[in-house]
């Protein structure tokens, strides 16, 4: 993105104070003759650059002249301008920092370059929940959230009758609900923020384990969350666009590690996969149509006919 490039064309000339053009083509990997576009439009953009020809001639600041954008690669630069601020930042109490920073990359970035990030924000946007799935209603978060940022113990009352002393580690954002992770009796747990009733700041530091990395402990317990819940084998038949959706049915990661059987005369194969429980299985399935015949467990193969039988008597 010519932005970056030119964000990162300024922090070189910076570094260095000077280069030839080859040299930064050669850093920036792009042609002389591109280098020498970006220049004159650094140059049109504000920035006192000069140039001087012949064998030991190059590009050069002014002596004296430097961005404010110091110590932030060319990427967080225009990254920081483009990403708006996200409903999640403003909810934990970021919101304001997260416009601050806007307005100081606003500030220092030539007119030229915030143009183009203001051209990629216009371009991108994130929205977390899934479909038809509302974003959880926390209605303590930005009190835990405080806890966490002061590494100060909280008293909770959780739905509505369970009260813990917790250690808050971190946030974590998934599909639109907020999840605490917290450290009790020296176990690490997590609890949904919407289900927090009160929250008691108790003002009392605690020791952070220095071992623990929020995000890689989100992703091995929640692996390990969604491998208890596929505990029954589950072996179906499928048409071949059934096939296709089995992912947006029992779930992307189920599907891929799904078994497949080499297709019959007809087209249909046999797939075998893991799910939580039968009758959850069956009703999971029945998302799948005429395009599914389930085989085994008797359970499912019972629970899913039986459900077809009552939708079909229904529409006579």
């Amino acid at each position: 993105m010519r932005a970056e490039r030119l964000v990162a064309l300024l922090f070189m000339l910076q570094g260095r104070r000077g280069a030839t053009v080859g040299e930064l083509a050669a850093a920036l990997g792009v042609s002389e003759r591109t280098v020498h576009r970006d220049v004159a439009a650094l140059v049109d953009a504000g920035v006192p650059l000069w140039t001087e020809a012949g064998r030991y001639g190059g590009v050069r600041l002014v002596d004296g002249w430097r961005t404010r954008l110091d110590g932030l690669t060319s990427r967080e630069a225009v990254a920081i301008f483009a990403m708006g601020v996200p409903r999640a930042l403003a909810e934990l109490g970021l919101g304001t920092a997260m416009s601050a920073a806007h307005a100081k990359v606003n500030a220092t970035l030539p007119p030229q370059i915030r143009e183009q990030a203001q051209h990629m924000a216009q371009r991108f946007h994130l929205d977390a929940p899934g479909w038809f799935h509302p974003q959880d209603q926390a209605e303590h978060l930005a009190a835990v959230a405080q806890a966490v940022w002061e590494q100060h113990r909280v008293k909770v009352t959780y739905k509505g009758t369970v009260e813990r002393v917790l250690q808050p580690l971190g946030l974590v954002l998934k599909a639109g609900v907020w999840y605490l992770v917290a450290q009790v009796d020296g176990t690490v747990r997590t609890y949904r923020v919407g289900r927090i009733d009160q929250v008691e700041d108790l003002a009392e530091p605690f020791e952070r384990p220095t071992d623990f990395d929020l995000g890689s402990w989100w992703e091995n317990a929640s692996t390990q969350f969604e491998n208890t819940l596929r505990r029954i084998p589950i072996r179906v038949r499928l048409s071949p666009r059934g096939l296709k959706a089995l992912p947006s049915v029992i779930g992307v990661e189920a599907a891929a590690e799904a078994v497949r059987h080499d297709p019959g005369p007809d087209g249909w194969r046999e797939v075998g996969f893991a799910l939580e429980d039968p009758e959850i299985a069956a009703v999971m399935l029945l998302g799948l149509g005429t395009e599914v015949e389930v085989l085994e467990p008797p359970a499912t193969r019972a629970a899913f006919a039986d459900a077809a039988r009552r939708m079909a008597e229904r529409h006579r």
